[in-house]
């Protein structure tokens, strides 16, 4: 057992990973209203593979995202890309949150910083402790579901720049006016 500290380091490091990212369940929290958001992409159809450029295996940026209008007394705009077929846990993707009403799109490859990109409102970190998007990258021989879900909420979300899907989806709870999803698949 030479390799057996480095192997506890690997197991480690994996495991703080999984925990810092994983809900523990695929639930999402609950709209309060039936109001729909329609979410579509000009990169695929729902339920249409991914491009490979949207994917670690590829460019690894972010597709052009667009949504329909949100219900009246809505104050901003939540977004979060997960991939609940992970092994282990949910895997967050992308985490975006006080986006302004009036933004009905996102265009294609949004800087991590957010800063060129006029809209976007404040990016978290995804699982991979990293802010911004990280495109799908799922284990071999596995295709996997990408939901891209957007949420109108009636306030602006008093959470930190750079805060995790869990700390956006605790101050979202009582919020939600309406919401909709787009989903796409990979496979590698």
């Amino acid at each position: 057992m030479k390799n057996a500290p480095g192997l506890l380091l690997c197991v480690f490091a994996l495991l703080t990973l999984l925990s810092a990212c994983g809900t523990g369940s695929t639930a999402q929290p609950a709209p309060q209203a039936a109001i729909e958001i329609a979410v579509e992409s000009e990169a695929f159809n729902d339920g249409a593979t991914i491009p490979v450029q949207y994917t670690c295996d590829g460019a690894d940026i972010s597709p052009p995202l667009t949504w329909s209008a949100p219900p009246s007394g809505t104050e901003s705009l939540v977004l979060i890309v997960e991939d609940p077929d992970a092994p282990g846990d949910v895997w967050t993707h992308w985490v975006a949150f006080n986006i302004p009403p009036g933004t009905h799109s996102l265009p294609e490859a949004v800087s991590p910083d957010g800063a060129a990109t006029e809209g976007v409102g404040i990016q978290g970190k995804n699982c991979w402790q990293k802010i911004g998007y990280g495109g799908p990258c799922p284990p071999e021989g596995s295709e996997h579901r990408y939901f891209f879900r957007v949420y109108a909420l009636d306030t602006i979300l008093e959470v930190d720049a750079g805060s995790g899907k869990k700390s956006v989806q605790r101050a979202m709870e009582g919020h939600i006016l309406a919401q909709g999803e787009l989903m796409g698949r990979y496979a590698r």
